[in-house]
């Protein structure tokens, strides 16, 4: 395999001032995600602590094996909303281990409104249901929620992918045999009773755990009947009277316990099959990513340079690489993992997208996950080009990636514009993952290009006034800036068009979780539709 040589030169003033840039604004993104973690009102810490009540991440922290890591999906979900009164989106979902068996964790955080769901509550406990399903992954609900935030009942309940599709996925997770535990360490309301309903086993907390589709206020407004949360579903009812939970437990602590008692009689099937060899770290220092990501997007950097600080030994066996330049494609090791890369270096043309389908094919006939590396502007545009059939080899592209068989990461560390972002395996066709970098831009087109199309057309539009310079200048900076604020890595994240912001220094060791954790799940056979030649 070929060792990636490095051309770069870390005194040199461009590297300098985009190393700066991006550990700066790496920083701040981390900075948030710890703010969202760990900023609480005292009063409400206080209050749950009070209650005998482990605060959500030390309930996860305490499930996970010991010395384990816990990789935690969009952390940043709906920052920018709610007058930031719902960090978090008030539920913590991830990968974590138990017992050396890899699952997703679904977590309430009672102190943000009381553990109630919002739109972005509901759209990460989806992505985490989907997480597991695709890749055969048991998963533990940790709940302590008031269920619907019913200021938003309208945004949150009758639609398909609102609340009642929370208990749709465990009914299909269950039918494909994907172990369910709920542990209710709080309030279980209304819709939300189904969770342990419909889990495999559920284990309950002494005097803090409660189950009921209507509380007493609601019951005793309905019916007349005047009854204590205790009396009405209480631990001693559900373990005792009704048969809705299997075990009981004194606090939190014994809870969790059983849980991962639990965990060791599962009796899990062996992994898919995968080359994995001893890791090997890089031979350059991971961190210069951050002198080679280019401050301004709208210029290219080498994706190589990259490549060679995310491989095990900087090594790739390259794919075509005097065809397609505008696309590396090759096989390498992530943690001792065999991978396929496919990383944008300029726009696709014709025969880059050719070149991918047929790398593409490669990995899913030979059972080799894939990761895809986005930084791009779109395909090409042009009469030459459309002459040529760009819309018919990017068709080809857009085909072998919805239909691969094998597992799909998706990274965007640059931009991810057009009908490049479905290319190269963005958010519609369901990556195992895809997490971006602090720098990451996510928008149909730049917002230059955007700001020059839409001050066109209205400029056209029959009625319009005729504008000034200034005018026209202040019309297209202000959908310039629009377009930027809209394609930043927090306005995506914060609405879940992803799986989370990641630390550029981080992403060897998140994608070899990912890549481990989609072996739960063995490959079927390769199959694609009909390619128009």
């Amino acid at each position: 395999m070929t060792v990636l040589k490095t051309s770069i030169n870390k005194d040199d003033s461009r590297f300098i001032t985009n190393y700066d840039y991006n550990k700066s604004l790496n920083k701040e993104i981390q900075s948030l995600i710890s703010e969202v973690k760990n900023k609480r009102e005292k009063g409400l810490i206080e209050k749950h602590k009070s209650r005998a009540k482990l605060l959500a991440r030390e309930r996860i922290q305490l499930l996970i094996d010991e010395n384990s890591r816990f990789l935690e999906f969009s952390a940043l979900a709906a920052y920018d909303n709610y007058d930031q009164n719902f960090p978090s989106a008030g539920i913590i979902t991830g990968l974590g281990t138990i017992h050396g068996i890899e699952t997703i964790i679904v977590a309430n955080d009672a102190t943000v409104k009381g553990g109630t769901y919002v739109s972005e509550t509901i759209k990460k406990h989806l992505r985490a249901q989907e997480i597991a399903l695709q890749n055969n992954l048991p998963i533990v609900y940790l709940v302590d929620s008031g269920g619907v935030f019913l200021p938003e009942q309208a945004n949150v309940y009758p639609d398909k992918d609102h609340f009642g599709r929370i208990f749709f996925n465990q009914a299909t997770i269950s039918a494909n045999r994907i172990p369910q535990v709920a542990i209710v360490m709080g309030a279980c309301t209304a819709g939300g009773a189904y969770i342990p309903a419909m889990s495999d086993e559920s284990i309950i907390v002494k005097d803090t755990g409660s189950i009921y589709l209507a509380g007493p206020p609601l019951v005793k407004a309905a019916t007349g009947e005047v009854v204590s949360v205790e009396d009405l579903g209480g631990a001693k009812v559900h373990t005792s009277i009704s048969g809705l939970v299997d075990h009981l437990a004194e606090n939190d602590e014994e809870a969790i316990s059983i849980c991962r008692n639990i965990f060791e009689h599962l009796n899990i099937t062996p992994k898919q099959g995968l080359s994995k060899i001893a890791s090997e770290d890089p031979l350059y220092p991971i961190d210069e990513i951050y002198g080679l990501i280019q401050k301004n997007l709208s210029l290219q950097f080498n994706m190589y340079e990259i490549i060679a600080r995310l491989v095990d030994g900087s090594r790739l066996q390259e794919f075509k690489s005097n065809y397609g330049k505008t696309i590396i494609t090759g096989f390498a090791r992530i943690k001792g993992y065999n991978v396929g890369i496919i990383a944008n270096n300029g726009i696709l043309f014709s025969e880059s997208a050719q070149k991918a389908t047929h790398f593409i094919e490669l990995c899913s006939s030979r059972n080799i996950p894939i990761v895809f590396l986005q930084n791009i502007a779109g395909f090409m545009v042009g009469k030459e080009y459309e002459h040529k059939g760009i819309a018919k080899d990017g068709a080809k592209m857009i085909q072998a990636v919805a239909t691969a068989n094998v597992p799909k990461f998706t990274i965007i560390i640059g931009r991810s514009s057009g009908a490049g972002n479905y290319a190269m395996a963005g958010r519609a066709y369901q990556p195992n993952l895809l997490f971006l970098w602090p720098n990451a831009e996510i928008s149909v087109m730049g917002g230059e290009h955007a700001a020059n199309v839409l001050a066109g057309i209205k400029m056209k539009n029959p009625g319009s006034p005729i504008l000034s310079t200034k005018e026209e200048s202040e019309l297209k900076k202000n959908i310039q800036e629009r377009y930027q604020r809209e394609s930043s890595s927090l306005f995506s994240t914060s609405r879940l068009w992803d799986d989370g912001i990641i630390d550029p220094a981080d992403t060897r060791d998140v994608l070899a979780m990912g890549i481990s954790m989609s072996l739960n799940k063995p490959f079927p056979e390769p199959k694609t539709g009909v390619y128009r030649m």
